[in-house]
């Protein structure tokens, strides 16, 4: 499992509206190329975001569906690039008024493939994870009322 967790000069509830909101993902999430379509019932649980993903000319089609919601503290959710990406990615957002932590834990979907390759993609995805909460930072600090 990769665990990554980074402080926001924000609210909670700003950085869980930036989580919930799919079309923020191409600008922090490190791989997403653009959003597809968005089911009209997001973000329930069952709901999916559909996606491209990849580098370059390296691109797969697919989605991403919410396992789990508690509104302004935890989303959980089953992210695809298949055939080679299956994972759960579960964010938490804690703090107070003005500042929170905001923590990614991310592991793979099939316990049994990930024991497998998790000693090789344990430090990327945990440095990929890292550089897309910093850049999940920038995208809140845009978002926030008052700012330029």
């Amino acid at each position: 499992m990769s665990f990554t967790s980074r402080e926001f000069a924000a609210s909670p509830a700003n950085v869980f509206a930036v989580l919930v909101d799919p079309e923020s993902y191409p600008h922090w999430l490190i791989g997403t190329d653009r959003i597809r379509d968005v089911d009209s019932n997001w973000p329930a649980i069952g709901s999916k975001f559909h996606h491209v993903v990849g580098f370059g000319p390296l691109k797969i089609a697919d989605d991403t569906e919410v396992i789990d919601i508690e509104d302004g503290r935890m989303l959980q959710l089953k992210v695809r690039a298949r055939p080679l990406i299956s994972a759960v990615a579960t964010f938490r957002v804690v703090g107070e008024a003005t500042s929170c932590v905001v923590t990614l834990e991310e592991e793979p979907a099939i316990r049994s493939i990930g024991n497998l390759v998790r000693p090789l993609l344990d430090p990327t995805v945990h440095m990929r994870n890292h550089r897309s909460l910093r850049r999940l930072a920038a995208v809140v600090d845009e978002a926030q009322p008052g700012a330029d």
